[in-house]
């Protein structure tokens, strides 16, 4: 892994809160306008720029775009974004509750996200790249991290430690109850030779946000006949966590309908694939375990032993999907199909019975979480994961550190 220190463009300790947001993917329109309602600071104008026109307006629109540009333009003018005087690096702390996760903000380079040291795990849907590939072009800016992981190392855990003993660059607890803190790490250079030995990272979060970027290097590349791959645009921001402190919530699914089956043919069905128990808890207790609400209760399913030698067929989702979700309810590409919909574990499970209950969904499953070395196995073998299969909580807050190029 190469790692660079950077000129981190920032707001200020007093205005950290305001100006920073949500990832632009996890709020629908209607929920950045609200969340950024009487906050003229906040980045969901840069990063959500539609919620400065009326409702109904194409976020794809060019004049969109150009009020990103032009409100992004306005928060460094202004001052409430200043570049650092100096390169360097970061360390970025968020805590929810017991859980605390801490990870370097550096840049990472476009040349080992194109030739595998940074490792995938999803696919991108092209409406999303094309669309932050345009924001990231017109701004010349990352607004938002990517979310990476790699194995454990002492050596920078041990550099981690001592950073955070510094006071720190901002210290928050943001409307989500997650407090956000960050430092400069004075050890930067002693960081990227450590990291050097580090053999590949893997992107937990941000697929999108890192497709985009290195559209934009490549394209910047081709246009430029004296590059040398030294410039800024070589590289985008990112956050880089050790895979001990990540957690990862389960990502739930709402099916609408049955698929004709009545409710008592499908639970029938469903006692064929495995154990299936009449009481259970709304959350499984563990792997290959999920639990289904129907009919105003919850069961448990315990799937028969897992087929495949590869690592994806022994996921819970794959196990979902391949032997209920597509043979009994007949979806087959839960990518394109608008008869399912997926939940984030941090609603929680009332959430999948109000669901159900409202009639909203014929059908809810709880799912047990992935597990981030299951994530890194299918990474390290080349594969890809279900759809919606990991939900990463916290997630970073974008604004708080900003790359631009």
């Amino acid at each position: 892994m190469r790692i660079r220190s950077f000129k981190a463009l920032r707001p200020s300790k007093s205005e950290a809160p305001v100006l920073s947001a949500p990832p632009y993917d996890v709020v629908n329109t209607e929920e950045a306008r609200a969340i950024a309602a009487g906050k003229p600071l906040s980045l969901l104008h840069v990063s959500r720029a539609e919620i400065d026109f009326a409702p109904g307006q194409d976020a794809h629109a060019d004049c969109v775009y150009a009020k990103a540009v032009e409100n992004f333009k306005k928060l460094v003018d202004g001052g409430h974004l200043k570049h650092d005087a100096e390169d360097g690096l970061y360390l970025y702390e968020q805590q929810l509750g017991a859980h605390r996760q801490r990870g370097i903000v550096a840049l990472c380079l476009v040349e080992d996200y194109d030739n595998n040291i940074i490792l995938k795990h999803e696919k991108t849907r092209k409406d999303k790249e094309d669309d932050r590939t345009r924001l990231t072009g017109d701004t010349s800016a990352n607004l938002g991290p990517v979310f990476l992981t790699y194995r454990d190392d002492a050596e920078i855990l041990a550099i981690t430690e001592e950073a955070a003993k510094s006071e720190p660059l901002f210290e928050f607890c943001a409307e989500d109850g997650v407090t956000h803190r960050g430092w400069r790490i004075a050890a930067a250079e002693k960081l990227v030779k450590t990291f050097a030995k580090v053999p590949r990272a893997y992107i937990a979060d941000g697929h999108h946000r890192a497709a985009s970027a290195a559209r934009v290097g490549r394209d910047r590349r081709l246009a430029n006949p004296n590059h040398t791959g030294e410039e800024a645009y070589n590289a985008f921001l990112s956050v880089l966590f050790p895979a001990s402190e990540l957690k990862i919530l389960p990502y739930n699914r709402l099916v609408a309908d049955l698929n004709g089956l009545s409710e008592a043919d499908f639970v029938k069905a469903l006692s064929g694939v495995g154990t299936l128990d009449e009481v259970a808890a709304a959350a499984p207790q563990g792997a290959a375990q999920v639990s289904v609400y129907i009919g105003g209760r919850w069961l448990g399913l315990s799937f028969n032993e897992p087929y495949g030698n590869d690592p994806v067929s022994r996921l819970d989702v794959s196990m979902l999907q391949d032997r209920v979700l597509s043979p009994m309810l007949g979806i087959d590409d839960p990518r394109t199909s608008e008869r399912i919909s997926f939940v984030g574990g941090v609603r929680g499970t009332k959430y999948l019975e109000k669901e159900v209950d409202e009639g909203r969904a014929a059908v809810a499953f709880s799912m047990y979480p992935t597990s981030v070395e299951q994530l890194m196995d299918i990474a390290d073998a080349g594969q890809i994961m279900p759809p919606k299969s990991t939900w990463f909580e916290p997630k970073l807050r974008s604004g708080l550190f900003i790359n631009t190029f």
